[in-house]
């Protein structure tokens, strides 16, 4: 069993019908020694359908949302191919920001190059591969890395300068 030094505390965004690739996500940080304790929703396909046809208020949503981001040390965005499409995402990011949450971005196992959340782009603490050391560091080490979705450095963008 792992010691509650190992626990993080983590809101995992993404994109409701990526619930099993959040099963898979809280796997591999499970294997590599870490107790993660997942405070997103994941709504029973009855609860997901009452939401999609708007029969829970949108402030139900919004306050149980900040309540569990605010619970969460850290919200990491888990990047598939349709979660750049998802308003809920892109606020739950905003939330993030304005609680002051460290945000990272973590591209689906496989290295796909999906649109990262316009969000996302803005507020994002750190991006990286799906790797559990580059995952780990990311969320506990405090530095901004920025990778691909193969886990290589990202190249930043270099500042233009004019000849006068």
């Amino acid at each position: 069993m792992a010691s509650s030094g190992d626990r993080r505390h983590l809101f995992i965004s993404h994109h409701h019908r990526d619930d099993g690739l959040v099963d898979k996500f809280t796997k591999l940080l499970s294997t590599n020694g870490w107790d993660v304790r997942n405070s997103s929703i994941r709504a029973k396909p009855a609860n997901q359908d009452r939401i999609d046809k708007g029969l829970v208020a949108e402030k139900v949503i919004q306050r149980l949302l900040r309540m569990k981001i605010s619970w969460s040390s850290t919200v990491v965005v888990l990047i598939g191919e349709k979660t750049h499409t998802r308003p809920w995402v892109n606020w739950e990011i905003d939330q993030a920001n304005a609680q002051g949450k460290r945000i990272v971005g973590v591209f689906e196992q496989g290295g796909k190059n999906y649109d990262v959340p316009a969000s996302l782009e803005k507020y994002a603490s750190a991006i990286v591969g799906w790797n559990s050391e580059s995952i780990k560091n990311a969320v506990d080490s405090g530095k901004n890395i920025f990778e691909t979705p193969d886990g290589t450095t990202r190249q930043q963008a270099t500042s233009k300068t004019s000849n006068c």
